[in-house]
């Protein structure tokens, strides 16, 4: 974080999804820019499609261009981590704007999604998967 972002004013919320957490910061009066763990967004995420997904509330409302995100994301795996920062962009939003919760919700990303592993059990291979069984 830039000492010139410590004194603007952001609005923050938090995103999960899996088994990531994503603390997210909106700064207003911003270019654009998105930072996540101190890396560009464009960066840090494998590919164009998780980039996209992460600042799809963004693009639906409309503040793209005029919006800085900053996030710290811990756990999981890139895919999940680019769910829970657009679910933490989207929580942001609606402190930002409250009119916005009509069309995120109906986009589907106020919802925290959460689907998880399922744990090992005894006697299983996996969850669920039991050993092949022999007759003879």
């Amino acid at each position: 974080m830039t000492p010139d972002q410590k004194k603007r004013q952001y609005f923050g919320a938090t995103g999960k999804r899996k088994t990531s957490i994503a603390c997210v910061r909106l700064f207003q009066n911003g270019t654009g820019e998105g930072m996540v763990n101190g890396k560009k967004i464009k960066q840090y995420f494998d590919t164009a499609f998780q980039v996209e997904n992460a600042l799809a509330p963004l693009v639906i409302a409309n503040l793209k261009a005029s919006l800085d995100v900053e996030a710290i994301i811990v756990g999981g795996g890139k895919s999940s981590q680019s769910d829970a920062l657009r679910h933490g962009i989207s929580r942001t939003l609606l402190l930002l704007n409250p009119d916005f919760r009509p069309d995120l919700k109906r986009a589907g990303f106020l919802r925290r999604d959460a689907r998880i592993k399922e744990r090992k059990k005894p006697g299983l291979k996996r969850a669920r998967r039991a050993p092949q069984w022999k007759k003879r």
